[in-house]
């Protein structure tokens, strides 16, 4: 469920001022509320776990850079900035193995699916219907792909969304609604095919 400042208290401004100064305590309660939301974006668009591992693992790298350089001045947008810094690491991923052929980014799509479970699944969800899910979403536009995923796999709210996105809030709203009607229509054409389709 998306989460707002106010889920975990008024501590984050706090944390981020102890972990600035190199506090293990409170890099360990940071990388414990958030790791898990960045791991589970980065894998929505990977698909293979230890990929997504990989992308966690370099985003906090950076972020802790970042902050213990002074160089983070983003303050009281802190889950905007590091979810910013997660979607540039994907892209960077995406388009550093478009540039190799043998290591594309479809050889990854493909690879595993096991290992963990799915962040997209809901408890007891099936797995013909999770595979449905993940067609769909595959299928929207880069745009509003992003915002489903940064509403329900990172968990952020939608001010936080506009704010990662720089956009309007407004439009956020309205490309997430429009999104989630995509997704509807498409999981339905799959789950009933066209009568043409089912003769092919």
């Amino acid at each position: 469920m998306p989460a707002d400042a106010a889920d975990h208290g008024d501590d984050l401004p706090r944390l981020l001022a102890l972990a600035a100064t190199g506090d293990d305590r409170a890099w360990r309660s940071i990388l414990d509320r958030y790791a898990p939301r960045v791991f589970a974006m980065a894998r929505s668009r990977v698909r293979q776990p230890e990929l997504a591992e990989e992308i966690t693992q370099s985003v906090f790298a950076k972020v802790a850079e970042k902050m213990m350089t002074g160089a983070y001045t983003d303050q009281g947008r802190f889950e905007s900035w590091l979810f910013r810094v997660a979607m540039n690491r994907v892209r960077d991923e995406f388009r550093s193995r478009q540039r190799r052929p043998s290591e594309s980014v479809e050889n990854h799509v493909l690879d595993a699916r096991e290992s963990r479970p799915d962040p997209i699944a809901g408890a007891g969800e099936r797995p013909a219907e999770h595979e449905a899910l993940r067609r769909a979403i595959e299928q929207l536009s880069d745009a509003d792909r992003t915002v489903i995923e940064l509403r329900h796999h990172g968990g952020l709210g939608f001010k936080e969304i506009a704010s990662a996105l720089d956009e309007p809030t407004g439009t956020v709203l309205a490309r997430h609604h429009r999104a989630l009607k995509k997704l509807k229509s498409l999981i339905e054409s799959m789950a009933h095919p066209s009568a043409q389709e089912q003769s092919i």
